[in-house]
Parts: C-alpha cells; structure tokens; sequence
C-alpha cells in the first residue's frame, strides 16, 4: 500500500482535525519543529519533536487542539495529512 501526503491549508486544518480517522495523521512542519496530530477513539495525541526530543500531549476536543496548535501556526509553517 502506497500512502500520499495531501497538503492542508490552514484555513481547513479544524476541518480535518475534527474528521480524523484513527489510521491518520497531519503533520505541522515549522522551522524549529516538527509536530505530528494522532487521534484515538476518545482523545487527541499531539507529538511535539523538536532536535530530536518527543513531547506528548493529549487533548479531548478539536477545539482544545486548535487552541493548543495557534503558538505553532505562523506564515511558513506546512501543513500535511498523511
């Protein structure tokens, strides 16, 4: 099986929190960091890597997600679903 990334403006980013599956990701490409979106049957799983460290952290809703991800979103940053 063959995977493609699709790029996600930032504009549909809720869009396609808020429809994630469980066998899906998007991933947040800024110049620091990398931070990779997971999302189980109850929660949220946010992975924040940065030099090679993972930083873990869950949150209930897409609402909490957006809030969490807005001090990582600037003009240079990529977005991709995976």
């Amino acid at each position: 099986m063959i995977f493609q990334e699709k790029v996600i403006p930032r504009e549909e980013l809720e869009k396609f929190l808020r429809t994630l599956d469980s066998d899906e990701g998007i991933r947040i490409d800024n110049d620091v960091n990398h931070i990779f979106v997971n999302k189980t049957s109850k929660r949220y799983c946010i992975d924040i890597s940065i030099a090679n460290n993972d930083e873990f952290i869950y949150k209930n809703s897409t609402a909490e997600v957006m809030d969490f991800l807005k001090n990582y979103i600037n003009q240079t940053t990529k977005i991709f679903s995976y």
